[in-house]
């Protein structure tokens, strides 16, 4: 009789194999709302996928969505100098605050090289860059070349030449990203969605929203977005069955 029952659970558990494999994960949906001239959205980027590393047994999709972190500065960029003295006094007191920036980002694996930079940018341009970008799947690494670009190396993303060279280096086509980028398409899409993140009552960045009900904001540790993935999933799981 033992025997008997330890067959049949043998092929129950077939059957359950075999339709977990039929049947495909749920992948939980996370938002990063982000600019690339943000510093904590640059770190809170790389958290985020040792975050992901962490739960590799819950399927995501990292979309990214744009932020104006500095919606006055003018289209076509402006001086680092002045961008300081607008914004934080002098450059000699944001370079104090700078220093943990600096500090976090190094413990990150990440550069940010605060003296290359000189040009402050109007970030529109790149969230296109992002938009497009996402076409082929290339999101994450469109952002990541711009934020590396910036942060790094000090280049000015205002220059549309620089913009079409960091497409290319992702996979897109350089003419066709010439052509659009001398055009107002997306321009619209763009400020229309970076407008709805503030009329949601977001004033900071990073924020991460995961499964369109659970929102994290700041860089946090891998540790703690890691766990508000787990509730996120658990939530989007029970909403999704609902449904």
């Amino acid at each position: 009789m033992q025997n008997w029952y330890k067959l049949r659970f043998n092929a129950w558990l077939v059957v359950l194999s075999r339709r977990l494999q039929q049947e495909p994960a749920m992948t939980l949906p996370i938002d990063m709302v982000s600019d690339v001239v943000c510093p904590w959205c640059y770190i809170g980027k790389r958290r985020l996928e040792k975050a992901i590393a962490l739960r590799p047994d819950i399927p995501v999709e990292v979309r990214f969505r744009p932020y104006f972190l500095n919606p006055w500065v003018p289209r076509e960029g402006m001086s680092r100098e002045e961008y300081l003295v607008t914004k934080f006094g002098s450059p000699e007191r944001y370079r104090a605050i700078a220093q943990r920036v600096e500090a976090a980002a190094a413990a990150e694996g990440l550069t940010y090289a605060l003296d290359k930079i000189v040009w402050q940018p109007n970030t529109l341009d790149c969230h296109r860059l992002i938009l497009w970008a996402g076409e082929s799947g290339n999101a994450a690494v469109m952002k990541q070349r711009l934020m590396e670009l910036y942060f790094a190396q000090g280049g000015d993303l205002s220059d549309r030449a620089v913009l079409v060279e960091a497409a290319t280096a992702c996979g897109l086509d350089a003419e066709l990203v010439r052509s659009r980028l001398a055009s107002d398409q997306d321009s619209e899409r763009v400020e229309s969605e970076a407008n709805s993140a503030k009329e949601a009552g977001i004033d900071g960045v990073p924020c991460f929203v995961l499964g369109g009900s659970i929102a994290v904001q700041g860089a946090q540790t891998p540790e703690h977005l890691a766990q508000a993935i787990d509730r996120a999933a658990d939530a989007y799981a029970k909403r999704q069955a609902a449904e």
